[in-house]
């Protein structure tokens, strides 16, 4: 039976020796070089790059393979980097994309396939139909060995760093950041982000120490490397202890970005967000329009409206709200999940260039990250978030589905419903408050979303939801 092949908000995404096979990755490498093909741009050549999951290179390598044997020229990573590493490669390379085998943050027992086309950003939904179709309609795969292909010139090796650190260079101040003498932690997660912030913000009075930054395809200590408070209580144990400015985490692919305060105190997504926003708006001045996924923070709108810059909604994903930045010619970009990007720089996600603008903020102003977010609830004032993530039972969706379609709710704990979309799953828009209920595109979960003003009007309505729609 062949497995189908569908792309989720980003990239393919499955489990290890079930769906996730050599077998099926060399379909996806065929499909692509057949869209490549279609779409002008294979004579361009591909970047192929990887994560530190179990068997991320051998992947990789067969997808190198495939290419090259479709004629295919291969830009091969020659170890384990950043999804914005080798997204930016794509430019360097003036390549027709690039292929990333990397999971992001799912659990250890997953893998995935990502493109990234000629613009380094996340594939839109248009080009993942295309890709999809191409790769089910794939025929014999036409392969060759790494050997043969590195001897014809098909597939060079590459050290994807350099470039992508120059332009980090270009954009953060560096200098500053190394001469602020602060102490910072850094929890890579095991992941492809092992190593950048240390070798980017060493050798001044700033100190650096990098936990969990070898490659462990288990990822030990955590449900999966997502930088989420739970997943991080080793760092907030350390941090707790004493002495650290702050603490920084990195996910499995180093996309996205996690924020602990000199307390302690795990900073909220959308709190890092909002923060990072009102850094470029009202230090670095810059101006133009923020795109947020919709289940990113009314801060946003908030610092919109003061800064006189427009605020555009998305649906979760890079590959609604990275064309949009490019339309646009957005300052920044960002999703509830960590994500952020910026204007100049690629329009995809960079957990690592977030990491240096949070460093660069406190450099700036001298300010601790518990400061920073009392000045932005001044502009904005004080809001509150937490989201959580439902299994449940596959056959169960149409009930649940049908529960998030029914008009009939007019309050919600207590809360009355001022309106109501369904941008992305369903929102329901209160006083000062909303909620949001989506079913993850990468994963088998009922994702429940909800900011309000105290956390305990928060769990209040993520408590109502749960309940109304029976998970």
């Amino acid at each position: 039976m062949v497995t189908d092949i569908r792309f989720g908000t980003d990239g393919w995404r499955a489990i290890i020796a079930e769906d996730f096979t050599f077998s099926n990755v060399a379909r996806c490498a065929q499909g692509l070089a057949d869209f490549l093909k279609s779409r002008g741009t294979a004579g361009q050549g591909l970047v192929v790059g990887y994560d530190t999951r179990f068997l991320s290179r051998q992947f990789a390598e067969r997808v190198a393979g495939v290419c090259a044997g479709n004629g295919v020229k291969v830009y091969l990573a020659r170890e384990a980097a950043p999804t914005p590493v080798i997204s930016f490669n794509v430019l360097e390379h003036q390549a027709g994309g690039a292929a990333i085998l990397t999971a992001s943050h799912n659990p250890a027992i997953w893998n995935g396939f990502k493109f990234k086309p000629e613009y380094a950003g996340s594939a839109t939904q248009e080009i993942t139909d295309q890709l999809e179709a191409a790769i089910a309609s794939t025929g014999e795969v036409q392969i060759v060995s790494l050997e043969q292909a590195r001897g014809q010139g098909l597939v060079v090796d590459i050290d994807p760093a350099p470039p992508y650190l120059k332009r980090i260079g270009e954009l953060v101040d560096l200098p500053a950041i190394r001469d602020a003498g602060l102490r910072v932690l850094v929890d890579a997660m095991f992941g492809a982000g092992g190593g950048y912030l240390p070798a980017l913000i060493s050798g001044g009075s700033t100190t650096v120490e990098e936990m969990n930054g070898h490659p462990n395809p288990a990822f030990p200590g955590m449900e999966q490397p997502e930088p989420i408070a739970h997943n991080l209580a080793l760092l907030i144990e350390r941090i707790k202890a004493g002495g650290a400015s702050v603490g920084l985490a990195l996910d499995g692919d180093a996309d996205r970005i996690g924020v602990v305060d000199e307390r302690g105190r795990f900073i909220t997504t959308l709190e890092v967000f909002s923060l990072l926003a009102l850094y470029l708006l009202e230090h670095k001045a810059q101006r133009g329009p923020l795109v947020k996924g919709v289940t990113s923070s009314m801060m946003l709108n908030k610092l919109g409206s003061k800064f006189g810059v427009d605020v555009h909604e998305m649906r979760v994903g890079f590959k609604y709200i990275g064309p949009k930045m490019t339309q646009v010619d957005a300052v920044m970009g960002g999703e509830e999940s960590g994500g952020f990007a910026f204007r100049g720089h690629i329009p995809e996600r960079d957990g690592v260039l977030s990491g240096l603008y949070m460093l660069e903020y406190m450099a700036k102003t001298g300010e601790t990250p518990a400061e920073l977010v009392e000045h932005l609830f001044d502009q904005v004032g004080i809001h509150s978030y937490n989201r959580r993530d439902v299994l449940f039972d596959p056959q169960d969706r149409g009930r649940i589905e049908q529960r998030l379609r029914s008009e009939d709710l007019t309050e919600l704990a207590g809360m009355p419903v001022r309106s109501s979309d369904e941008i992305d799953g369903r929102r329901l828009v209160f006083d000062d408050a909303w909620l949001i209920s989506r079913f993850s595109g990468t994963e088998p979960l009922l994702r429940i979303y909800a900011e309000a003003a105290g956390p305990d009007k928060v769990e209040a309505l993520l408590d109502a939801a749960a309940k109304y729609l029976g998970v």
